[in-house]
């Protein structure tokens, strides 16, 4: 991903901040590419300091509203006054206004320009190319204020819902934040063709990304800056697509995304191209899906992203994750039992039940450490994958010297017993083992670190524990 070098700014543009003035945990997005340099830990959300509103546009903003517009000569004018004009009214803090033309060919950046010289706090930048997401990811990557936002030049979103859909980003509480127009509080007026396509493609979303939030679409959003420095790195999109792979992403990564109920009025004069959009979507679906599936995503530099997150601190006489682990170990569990009965009922059809047994227990053993070590214990990374693997080995020779004694136990008692106990035997064997199992990988091949204190400074390239 690289950031537009043709970028020009208007009036009333404000320098990009120094990364350097930062907390020194925050690294900088900026060249990084998506790749090879690994960011270290976000700082803890904290409640942005109360200021008076101050309308010169020198002051360095709070809130940074960017409208990105492509051939909006017409609206451009009347939507910025509006807007501005909101915020002058209403937004207790600094604001800034960044009007980004997507290279237009009419007279937009005349009234952009305009805009800049006349009302405080607008800024007008220019990019020579197309594209929504590339000019959000432009804007906000050289943006020095804390919070970022956008919104379509039509303003069919309420504006009253601007205030609260930030408000959460402000105190603290949240990463990012999202307009929805399917929240059933929401009211929306829109055609049909409008409203299926919209729900459509969310549904899609949720049944192959496993999406939590609502609306991926709705033009109204919100990212704090630190958050975005980490995240806009890993999107590649730079249409229409990008507002998903942002969300995905951030999910993923275990981000807090709040969601506003917005009105909303569709705009029957959107020069959006619905049939070539969705046909993009529907690209960008297939590209995360498949990158989440095979793990070629680097959200473990997200992992662990706040200093203030609760499971961070040392609490004396508290097992932390232990009910969390259980449920993930017995899931787990019970999958492997039911891959380890199958591999051993397969190989039982050519071999003994001594070599049948070895051979599911230590295929099944793989995969169960694997399993294990990524959903039970959320260790991220590559790093000491190798020394976890033959750490489990060793606990599957335990496991493999309850179930072969057992079948032995059982071959000495019975002589010559049915398929069925032998399962009936082996299945007990394992539910004796899975406890012992538990214990080791616990404290052994995964070992809690509740009782060290998290360290600021530590190699951000090793493996993370959650």
């Amino acid at each position: 991903m690289t950031t537009d070098s043709s970028l020009r700014s208007g009036p009333g543009t404000t320098g990009r901040r120094s990364s350097s003035s930062r907390d020194g945990r925050a690294g900088g997005a900026g060249g990084d590419g998506g790749g090879g340099r690994v960011h270290g830990h976000l700082p803890g959300r904290e409640h942005l300091p109360a200021r008076q509103p101050v309308a010169a546009a020198s002051a360095v903003p709070v809130l940074d509203v960017v409208v990105p517009v492509y051939n909006e000569e017409k609206d451009l004018h009347p939507c910025v006054v509006r807007l501005h004009g909101h915020l002058a009214r209403t937004f207790p803090y600094p604001f800034r206004i960044t009007v980004a033309d997507n290279a237009s060919t009419d007279s937009t950046p005349a009234v952009a320009a305009a805009l800049a010289a006349e009302l405080p706090g607008v800024r007008y930048v220019r990019l020579e190319e197309k594209g929504r997401g590339r000019a959000l990811r432009t804007v906000w990557s050289a943006s020095d204020a804390p919070v970022l936002a956008y919104m379509d030049v039509d303003l069919s979103t309420d504006l009253n819902a601007l205030l609260p859909l930030v408000a959460p980003l402000i105190s603290g509480h949240s990463d990012l934040a999202i307009g929805s127009r399917l929240a059933r509080s929401s009211r929306v007026v829109r055609g049909t063709k409008r409203e299926f396509i919209s729900r459509a493609y969310n549904l899609i979303l949720r049944s192959s990304l496993a999406a939590g939030f609502s609306d991926a679409q709705c033009g109204f959003k919100a990212i704090r800056r630190e958050v975005a420095e980490r995240l806009l790195p890993m999107v590649e999109d730079s249409g229409w697509f990008f507002d998903t792979e942002l969300l995905v992403l951030a999910e993923r990564a275990g981000l807090r995304i709040h969601e506003v109920p917005v009105d909303w009025i569709d705009d029957p004069d959107s020069t959006v191209h619905i049939v070539r959009t969705a046909t993009e979507d529907l690209k960008g679906v297939w590209r995360v899906g498949r990158a989440l599936a095979v793990g070629a995503l680097p959200l473990d530099r997200l992992a662990r992203p706040f200093g203030d997150d609760p499971r961070d601190r040392a609490l004396t006489g508290v097992e932390r994750g232990l009910a969390r682990q259980l449920i993930g170990f017995c899931a787990v569990g019970a999958l492997s039992t039911l891959f380890y009965l199958a591999l051993y009922s397969l190989f039982r059809l050519g071999v003994g039940p001594q070599v049948a047994n070895g051979g599911a227990l230590l295929v099944s053993a793989v995969a169960n450490t694997a399993a294990n070590r990524r959903l039970t214990f959320g260790v991220r990374g590559r790093s000491g994958a190798v020394r976890h693997q033959a750490q489990g080995l060793v606990v599957f020779a335990i496991g493999l010297a309850l179930t072969s004694g057992s079948l032995a136990a059982l071959g000495a008692a019975s002589g010559s017993p049915s398929h069925g106990t032998e399962l009936a035997v082996l299945i007990t064997a394992n539910l004796a083992a899975t406890v012992l199992r538990f214990l080791l990988l616990r404290a052994w091949v995964f070992p809690s670190r509740a009782c060290s204190e998290p360290d600021s400074d530590s190699d951000p390239d090793s493996e993370d524990v959650r």
